[in-house]
């Protein structure tokens, strides 16, 4: 598998974390002010117990008396319960903060990129593979988490409690002070490099991962194709590959933790030898108590813990930067099909279209060129062609899924890039070649065009498409779930989804693509007679192999090779020479080969 070694933006995708948590300052500030105190009462708990040695130690040689000691054991008790209390209600309003701000930041980073994708064009839905879309999606919204964690739980606790150590080290033994932050200093200086040199491992985990699960995705919605040809070995081969690359990857990041884990030990080991000689030396020469020394080592062994949660949270910072970048780059992504800045809502009085000399190229090839169409209101209008003459084509031209390069579309004489997209695609009804469906009800499905729709309104549309007949025979009728894709309905059911569903959109141009490919002749001839009733009173556009089923529209317009070779009615078409007759005679009622 091809890898690209690329370095991750920090310094963006930590704008973009702020931008999503700034909203909730005051509850990001009153995190760090609750992580602050307590760490402010472990350091408490320490100087408890140094008090407690040193009185220990007072009362063992007579210095002070029994009655004395028993009042200060019970000062102490109840200051220590007071710090048990303190410190279960600081940890209970810590987690409660921190989650309510991650479920936050995360429910915001999922809209804030969900709807950015969903409003990017059908060219960029073309060239990514939906899988890793989904995975890069859920692991962002993990990495807000993640990113958040650290802060809190790594980050925070060990700067907070390294500034109060410091500050009472150096009160107690400025030496045993100098060699604790040096220790630190050296540790976290090592983890930071060791890091990043681990980041392009990182990306590359996350590289062979997203393929890994965008491949998965991919082959079971293909399922059927592979139990149709009997390659169950194949793909099976196929993914025993994709699986070891993704297993080398993974390895190969977390064998850094090996060299890792033994430069802690080594600067630990040193650090923790120079922690003991030095105090013990000032201890036999009387300069410091034994409480003073044991407070020492309590308080660099407290900051061994915060030390290694620091290093975790490195590393999971990385990760968590090396999931945002994943994400973050669809940010950096901007539609190319653009509303204008005053561009406004479209609303279709008659439906009247133009293509009004269009030129349209994709990638090298040309398309349409200087093409010139004219649809008139309230008519049946036929595309009929040889494959790849571009009659889809100019559906999704006129739905606005790609610009033309030259020329204009006209609906009621106004330009479509003069409305907002969703607006221009609002105003469209189309039953589509391939009818694709949510994994949901039959009766969502069809609100899903026209959500305002009647319960009535929606069984006439159910009972045009002859679906009740369907329905019917269904145990939960029309509140049956039709599947991923619509997987538990066949291709001829699915169609009648569709039909119904345009029907109910109820709009004035009406788009037909290959609307009864999938049904048997019997429905199909059903439909067709009922068809001219969906149609009246609105602008249509049929697109159709099967001649037969175009008869009957006002106008046969027949493309090839980037333009109109032919139009008129079938009856003056199948008279004359051309590409319309050849085509008729080749199908018999047939298909176009």
């Amino acid at each position: 598998m091809a890898y690209t070694k690329k370095k991750i933006d920090y310094k963006y995708n930590l704008r973009i974390y702020y931008t999503l948590v700034k909203k909730y300052k005051y509850i990001y500030t009153g995190l760090l002010l609750i992580i602050l105190l307590t760490q402010a009462t472990f350091l408490l708990d320490r100087y408890l117990f140094k008090l407690l040695v040193d009185n220990g130690t007072s009362f063992s040689i007579g210095s002070i008396t029994l009655e004395n000691f028993v009042g200060f054991l019970i000062f102490l008790l109840i200051v220590f319960l007071g710090l048990i209390l303190s410190r279960t209600l600081l940890n209970w309003l810590e987690l409660h903060t921190i989650n309510v701000l991650e479920s936050s930041a995360i429910m915001d980073l999922k809209r804030k990129y969900f709807n950015h994708l969903i409003n990017l064009s059908h060219k960029f839905f073309t060239s990514v593979k939906t899988g890793a879309l989904i995975s890069k999606l859920i692991r962002g919204g993990k990495a807000i988490e993640h990113l958040t964690d650290v802060i809190a739980f790594n980050f925070s606790p060990l700067i907070f409690q390294t500034l109060v150590s410091a500050a009472a080290l150096i009160y107690f033994d400025w030496l045993s002070a100098l060699i604790t932050m040096s220790v630190m200093v050296v540790f976290i200086i090592f983890n930071l490099w060791m890091s990043r040199l681990q980041q392009d491992s990182s990306i590359r985990r996350n590289n062979t991962d997203d393929t890994e699960k965008a491949n998965i995705s991919d082959i079971f919605t293909n399922i059927d194709s592979i139990k149709y040809f009997g390659k169950e070995f194949l793909i099976k081969k196929k993914f025993a590959k994709i699986s070891e690359l993704t297993r080398k990857a993974v390895l190969k990041n977390w064998n850094y933790y090996r060299w890792t884990s033994a430069g802690e030990a080594l600067i630990l080991g040193v650090g923790t030898f120079l922690i003991v000689y030095f105090p013990i030396l000032k201890l036999l020469n009387h300069e410091i108590t034994i409480g003073t020394l044991v407070f020492i080592y309590s308080t660099y062994g407290s900051l061994i813990s915060p030390l290694f949660g620091f290093v975790h949270g490195v590393r999971t910072f990385y990760d968590a930067m090396a999931d945002f970048e994943s994400l973050f780059q669809y940010g950096k992504i901007k539609n190319e099909i653009k509303d204008k800045e005053n561009a406004k809502e479209l609303k279709i009085r008659d439906g009247n279209i133009e293509f009004k000399n269009v030129t349209f190229t994709y990638g090298n090839r040309i398309i349409f060129k200087n093409f010139n169409l004219k649809i008139p209101k309230h008519k049946k209008v036929a595309l009929v062609g040889p494959s790849g003459s571009g009659k889809t084509t100019l559906v999704k031209l006129l739905y606005r899924f790609y610009d033309v390069d030259s020329g204009s579309i006209l609906i009621d004489g106004r330009d479509i890039r003069d409305f907002k997209q969703e607006s221009l695609r609002s105003e469209l009804s189309i039953v589509p070649q391939e009818c694709i469906l949510f994994d949901d009800t039959i009766y969502n499905n069809l609100i899903f065009s026209n959500p305002k729709a009647s319960r009535q309104n929606v069984f006439k549309a159910i009972k045009f498409a002859q679906l009740d007949k369907i329905i019917n025979k269904f145990p939960k009728k029309e509140n049956t779930i039709v599947g991923e894709r619509g997987v538990k309905l066949s291709g001829g059911e699915k169609q009648r989804v569709s039909i119904a569903r345009a029907l109910l959109a109820n709009k004035k141009v009406l788009v037909l693509d290959e609307a009864t490919s999938s049904l048997d002749s019997k429905t199909e001839h059903d439909i067709q007679k009922d068809l001219p009733k969906l149609m009246r009173g609105r602008t249509s556009v049929i697109i159709a192999h099967r001649l037969s089923t175009i008869m009957n529209a006002d106008m046969i317009i027949v493309v090839d090779k980037e333009k109109v070779v032919q139009k008129g009615k079938h009856s003056d078409l199948i008279k004359n020479k051309g590409m319309y007759r050849r085509l008729w005679n080749l199908q018999r009622g047939g298909y176009i080969k």
